[in-house]
């Protein structure tokens, strides 16, 4: 069975780290560009950073820059975010998904594939 598990969400105070896993099963991560997307209550789901199966560069959206790596564990088949200094607006379901690669400006989730069930980040004192 093909399927992405993410796993990691917590509640966490201001300021503080969280690491998200994006593990895949039933097939290789390595052919695919991974997104992780992110959707608060009542708003639309957003990109937030994609990694390339090539040379594993990677995009960021603006609002966590400098503060979010995404990066890949080729071993373990599972692409990781890690978020540090973390803001309550950065409280949200976060998803990972499949893609063929990473956009230059914008990242859509119309443009990725298989997606996981998603894991909650809660940002609150």
């Amino acid at each position: 069975q093909v399927q992405l598990v993410e796993s990691g969400g917590h509640l966490v105070q201001p300021g503080g780290s969280l690491r998200l896993s994006c593990a895949a099963s039933g097939f290789t991560l390595d052919y695919y560009a991974i997104g992780w997307f992110r959707q608060a209550p009542g708003k639309e789901r957003e990109g937030v950073s994609c990694i390339s199966s090539s040379d594993g560069s990677a995009v960021y959206v603006d609002s966590v820059k400098g503060r979010f790596t995404i990066s890949r564990d080729y071993a373990k088949n599972t692409v990781y975010l890690q978020m540090n200094s973390l803001k309550p607006e950065d409280t949200a379901v976060y998803y990972c998904a499949t893609g063929e690669g990473c956009p230059p400006v914008e990242l859509l989730p119309a443009d990725f594939g298989s997606w996981g069930q998603g894991t909650q980040v809660t940002v609150s004192s």
